[in-house]
């Protein structure tokens, strides 16, 4: 029996697992494989150190400037050194231990190799988690339960907050860690839109190494063959210059879903109840960027599930504070605008951010515009957007 039970260890679900027992409550912390490694690009913005401090000492991969391409190749580059804390890219595997370490040597109970497939039901509630180990079937009780076990999760679906995830409402990307050499500047990330509604990208984790990957989103998702863009992408004959050699020695690679319309807000709590993480949607569309909006995410749950427990009232109404939370509400306006812009980048096959990138490196007020639009989620005026339609 704990206070809380949190099925996820990844950055959600840890970060909630260490507030809720720096505040001395019992939290089991339940992960199917801690050595698993989640898809995904590794870009994390200088955000990530107010949460955790301790990973400027891991020593992680910086960066400090952005190479963005539109379906033409026409180039924007901006570059924040001196001005900004860095940026920084991490192979997810070593990036999710030292967040879930965090949890652990807080105080929360971590139990791997666990995998949550059902809730303990009790009066039509869910008052625990059932899961699967290599050996057994184990049950953990809890006051409050917080599901963010990721895009694939099962209690999600069992526990009628929210439906399957329709096609339409994913993006489906596919990458790889990649160890040769390479031509791009070692600080800088590459950002590739694509003809059609997805990016590519290639980020540097080092001298040698780098995490390159591609995708699709929303309609075109039945458009195009995940595996043969990638293939396409790898060896466009532009992304090859950026490649200093034909030999490469890949890794570890993987492809994985991600939400793609941004916030699921009508999902995100019930009684004694809350989805967090890429679980309930807290994944920005167009960039893909995940993993900030999550750790807050499950900062905003901790904080519900401790004002709710304190005052003896884990329902419903109690939780709703979840969603109320000020951070929370700003992530569901800003990932509602991001969508309401994804029609406009891809009008034409991308002609729109392509005479948005060249107008950028014609006119500084337009290049500030567009550089606070795409890193500093800042949302242009109507006015801008009808200026760039008109441009031939």
């Amino acid at each position: 029996m704990f206070d809380i039970v949190i099925s996820g260890a990844g950055p959600a679900g840890s970060k909630s697992a260490e507030i809720l027992a720096k505040k001395g409550f019992e939290v089991a912390l339940i992960e199917r494989d801690t050595n698993w490694r989640k898809p995904c690009g590794g870009g994390v913005s200088s955000r990530i150190f107010k949460y955790f401090p301790q990973l400027r000492k891991a020593n992680p991969h910086k960066i400090e400037s952005i190479s963005m391409y539109s379906g033409d190749y026409s180039n924007l580059k901006y570059s924040w050194k001196g001005s900004r804390d860095y940026s920084i890219n991490m192979d997810r595997l070593e990036l999710d231990n030292i967040i879930r370490n965090s949890a652990i040597d807080a105080g929360a109970h971590l139990f791997d190799n666990n995998l949550s497939y059902d809730f303990i039901w009790k009066n039509q509630k869910p008052i625990g988690i059932k899961t699967k180990t290599p050996s057994e079937t184990k049950e953990y009780l809890g006051n409050i339960l917080i599901i963010a076990d990721g895009m694939s999760s099962k209690l999600a679906i069992k526990s009628g907050l929210r439906k399957k995830w329709k096609i339409e409402e994913l993006g489906l990307a596919k990458c790889a860690i990649i160890e040769g050499d390479f031509s791009v500047e070692n600080n800088c990330i590459h950002v590739f839109f694509r003809p059609y509604k997805g990016y590519g990208w290639i980020f540097p984790l080092g001298e040698n190494r780098f995490n390159i990957g591609c995708g699709t989103f929303q309609e075109d998702n039945r458009n195009y063959n995940l595996n043969n863009i990638y293939h396409e992408f790898f060896n466009d004959p532009f992304i090859k210059d950026l490649l200093s050699t034909t030999t490469y020695k890949t890794i570890w690679s993987a492809s994985y879903p991600l939400p793609a319309l941004g916030v699921k807000k009508k999902s995100l709590y019930s009684d004694n109840m809350m989805l967090i993480g890429d679980n309930a949607g807290f994944v920005s569309p167009i960039s893909g960027e995940g993993i900030h909006p999550s750790i807050v995410s499950g900062q905003a749950a901790a904080g519900a599930a401790i004002q709710a427990l304190e005052e003896e009232n884990i329902s419903k109404e109690a939780l709703k504070q979840y969603k109320l939370n000020p951070n929370v509400r700003k992530i569901i306006r800003n990932f509602k605008l991001k969508t309401s812009m994804v029609e406009f980048f891809y009008e034409q096959k991308g002609r729109n951010l392509s005479n948005m990138f060249r107008l950028a490196n014609q006119n500084d007020k337009y290049r500030e515009i567009v550089v606070d639009m795409f890193l500093f989620n800042a949302v242009p005026s109507k006015e801008f957007f009808s200026e760039i339609r008109k441009l031939k």
